[in-house]
């Protein structure tokens, strides 16, 4: 089965836990009056931060999603997003050793900025009077502004 949004209305286990919310309306809303742009998309975004808009969307504290941008590993949304619509299977592992698993769909667009069509499209979101919040997550690979000749990259 290919996790995406059509397959997830398929999904028939009480152990996985999916979105209470119309994922359609949500993205559409999200796309059309941004509140929440992240950089740095990997799996501390889709495990943590992700899920913390997921809970407000499932507890309707929220209507809108997250736009998720990628500023250095271009790849990550090209092969972990566009093609799984976005969405994330969260699997995490309880003290008494049963997994849990829940369908992430908070992250309403994933935008590589290194195309330029995709990088218009951020610009005009930061244009947008709705847009709230901007956060950031950096691992170890940020931190890196030399390579091993200690000249700078770009």
């Amino acid at each position: 089965m290919r996790f995406n949004l059509e397959c997830i209305e398929k999904i028939h286990n009480p152990s996985i836990n999916l979105p209470n919310y119309d994922i359609q309306s949500v993205k559409e809303e999200t796309k059309k009056n941004p509140i929440w742009i992240h950089f740095g998309v990997g799996n501390i975004f889709r495990g943590y931060i992700a899920r913390l808009q997921e809970d407000l969307l499932n507890n309707d504290q929220s209507i809108k999603g997250i736009i998720a941008c990628e500023t250095f590993d271009y790849e990550i949304i090209e092969k972990i997003y566009k093609p799984y619509d976005n969405l994330t299977m969260l699997a995490t592992l309880a003290a008494n050793k049963e997994p849990k698993y829940q369908v992430i769909a908070s992250v309403c667009d994933a935008i590589n900025i290194k195309d330029d069509n995709e990088f218009n499209i951020l610009k005009n979101h930061f244009k947008n009077k709705s847009l709230q919040m901007v956060s950031l997550t950096i691992t170890e690979k940020g931190y890196s502004l030399q390579n091993m000749n200690n000249d700078y990259l770009p």
